[in-house]
């Protein structure tokens, strides 16, 4: 495939094969994953997210199965630390509107994979632009990989790990009220692994072991 400036991407992506066979990477358990869905909630969660130089971030959206169905999502929006994880439910207004300032706010880093509908979600249902994000793929892409190399990929080059992705979570309906301990869990760990893997690329650009 292409890589910058019309190359051949001189580093291979793993295959699903590749990736199959390798040890499962560490993941958040529930117990570092706590949900938010109240202002007073997301205020003492965003007063602390807001001290972090890097956050992992993602969000969800609830699919949509008719053609041509425009999306109301996000309807899940996730951070993460290097020890936790924050679920963000988008119901009630102030933990919105408080959660909103956190993504406008370019002090804070947040960085995740393929964020494009993401961002225009978040503009259209929050009404703000995200500032301070990072796309990974970018980064990747400019390491000579491909450009949609996604978290699974990424992990299993920077950590030769597997990250487990449960499609029936991804398919599910992430506008429930009562999201399911199997979707915080992926929903958590898609942010947590965003951020492990940029910290390891961090960690390799300035020479030390990743």
């Amino acid at each position: 495939m292409p890589g910058p400036g019309g190359a051949q991407a001189p580093h291979p992506t793993p295959s699903r094969e590749d990736i199959a066979v390798l040890e499962p990477f560490e993941q958040l358990p529930l117990s570092c994953i706590e949900l938010v869905r109240d202002a007073a909630h997301a205020q003492r969660v965003i007063d602390a997210l807001a001290q972090a130089p890097v956050l992992g971030f993602d969000t969800e959206s609830r699919p949509t199965f008719v053609r041509d169905e425009a999306s109301s999502g996000p309807h899940v929006v996730q951070l993460a630390t290097r020890r936790n994880a924050y679920v963000f439910q988008l119901e009630d207004a102030r933990c919105v509107a408080l959660l909103a300032e956190l993504l406008a706010a370019d002090v804070v880093r947040k960085v995740g994979f393929g964020l494009g509908d993401d961002l225009r979600r978040i503009l259209r249902k929050l009404g703000v632009q995200p500032r301070g994000v990072l796309d990974l793929n970018d980064l990747f892409w400019q390491r000579g990989y491909r450009r949609d190399i996604g978290v699974r990929a990424a992990v299993a080059v920077m950590f030769q790990r597997r990250f487990a992705k449960s499609r029936k979570a991804t398919t599910s309906n992430w506008a429930r009220a009562d999201l399911t301990p199997a979707q915080l869990l992926y929903a958590a760990n898609d942010a947590y692994a965003a951020l492990r893997v940029f910290e390891a690329l961090h960690a390799r650009d300035a020479g030390a072991p990743g």
